[in-house]
Order: C-alpha cells, then sequence, then structure tokens
C-alpha cells in the first residue's frame, strides 16, 4: 500500500477541527491504518475531540496483542470513544465534543473499513468511483426511508445533522465493511468538507488524472476550495 494524507482548513473556516492519519507501514497487529475524523463542538472541542479519537486509536492499536482486523479496529474505537467522553466530562466548555470516524485496514487484498458518522470511504477502480461507507446523518436517514429524493439531499437545511459520533456515553454503533481490492485500485477516506464542494464524478476524473497520490490530494482539495471551501477538507489516499 502506497498513501497520502493531508487536511486543509478551507476558506470559511478559522480552524481546522479535522484529524488525519495514514500509516503504510505495520501498526501493532495490523498491515497499515488509514483514518479521517472530523471533530465538532465548537473550535476548542472539536479539533481536540477528533485528535483524541485518533490518538487514542493509535495507542490502543499498537500495543494490542489481538488477532483479527475487526477485533482490533473494534477495540481501538470503542477505546477512542471512552477517551473522548472522559475527556468532556473534566470541562465544562468540552462539553457535547465529538467527531465522525472512517478507518480502513488492508489485510491480505481485503480492506477492512468502520465508520460513524458521515465521512466517507470511496473505492476508486478503472471504470468507476463507489461509496462503500453509509453516512449517518438525519437527511441519509431520510433518503433511505423514502421521504427524501437523493437529488434534494445534496443541498437540504438539514444536511450536517449526523446521527451517530465518536463522544457519546456509551458503546459506539459502528458499521464494519470489507472490500475485496484489485490491483492499482484506489481508496479514498474524506471528510464532508470535499463530498460536500465536489462531485463524485469530479473526484473519480481528478484521481485518474493525476500523476500520483499527493498530486491527486492537492488538486481534490483545491477543488473543494474553489467551489467555496465552506468547511474543513481532509483527504487520505492509498493505492494498492
Amino acid at each position: 500500500m502506497e498513501s497520502y494524507a493531508q487536511t486543509d482548513v478551507g476558506l470559511k473556516r478559522n480552524n481546522n477541527q479535522d484529524f488525519v492519519y495514514a500509516s503504510d507501514h505495520r501498526i501493532g497487529p495490523l498491515d497499515g491504518l488509514l483514518v479521517v475524523a472530523d471533530g465538532m463542538g465548537g473550535q476548542a472541542a472539536g479539533d481536540l475531540a477528533s485528535r483524541l479519537c485518533v490518538e487514542a486509536m493509535v495507542d490502543v492499536i499498537e500495543g494490542s496483542a489481538d488477532s483479527g482486523t475487526v477485533r482490533v479496529l473494534s477495540k481501538a474505537i470503542r477505546a477512542a470513544n471512552r477517551a473522548v467522553c472522559e475527556r468532556a466530562r473534566t470541562d465544562p466548555g468540552l462539553e457535547g465534543m465529538g467527531t465522525t470516524l472512517v478507518a480502513a485496514v488492508p489485510d491480505h487484498g481485503c480492506l477492512y473499513v468502520a465508520n460513524v458518522g458521515d465521512s466517507r470511504l470511496y473505492i476508486v477502480d478503472d471504470d468507476r468511483i463507489e461509496q462503500i461507507t453509509h453516512d449517518h446523518s438525519l437527511v441519509e436517514e431520510m433518503v433511505r426511508a423514502g421521504k427524501l429524493r437523493r437529488d434534494q439531499a445534496k443541498n437540504h437545511p438539514k444536511k450536517n445533522i449526523i446521527t451517530r459520533a465518536i463522544g457519546e456515553e456509551g458503546d459506539p454503533q459502528i458499521d464494519f465493511f470489507d472490500v475485496a481490492l484489485n490491483r492499482n485500485d484506489f481508496a479514498l477516506l474524506c471528510s464532508d468538507g470535499l463530498t460536500n464542494m465536489v462531485e463524485d464524478e469530479q473526484i473519480f476524473r481528478i484521481i485518474h488524472e493525476s500523476r500520483d497520490l499527493a498530486e491527486a490530494g492537492k488538486k481534490l482539495i483545491d477543488a473543494a476550495n474553489r467551489a467555496g471551501g465552506k468547511d474543513n477538507i481532509s483527504v487520505v489516499l492509498a493505492k494498492f
């Protein structure tokens, strides 16, 4: 696996509440780790929540003696949830802080994916771009229930209301996916600062027209900023 990670404050925000992580090499029992977290809960709280989440995950994975990718990921995400909750309890100014999370681990020709919230993972092959994760958002639930058309969801005023997050009391509700990888497949993990600004077809085109992952990542962020840059923008790209 080859990877690239970048995050950008965008054009409208004063600080960056996103946090990204990418390791091409073995981390604990895992063959690599890719993560995007998009924090919420005010400026100080949002960037703290996303950083705490990822750091707690990495600490647990590095020290894990478990085997089984999904088991290790699940344990790490639960620990991250506890870390964010415990920190929020120490300071009234941090009450309600939380973060989305999307994480991926390659393992013997498969990609194991976990998500909580509306940050996404896409697989991009020679012919198409496919969203693997499901957004945990109010608008997406309305679409799945048939109460809202997909074309109405893009600019819905409640689009940013998420229904799951890291930082909620109790065990987090985590979706897990496994994807068979083909040679030269790309994975894209991103926050909604990208997908709210750039259409999937343009993302596909940028990735395939770029010389390498770094160029693709920079061009994706530039495209989001050219479209308005209304939020922090994070991308993690991997090629297998």
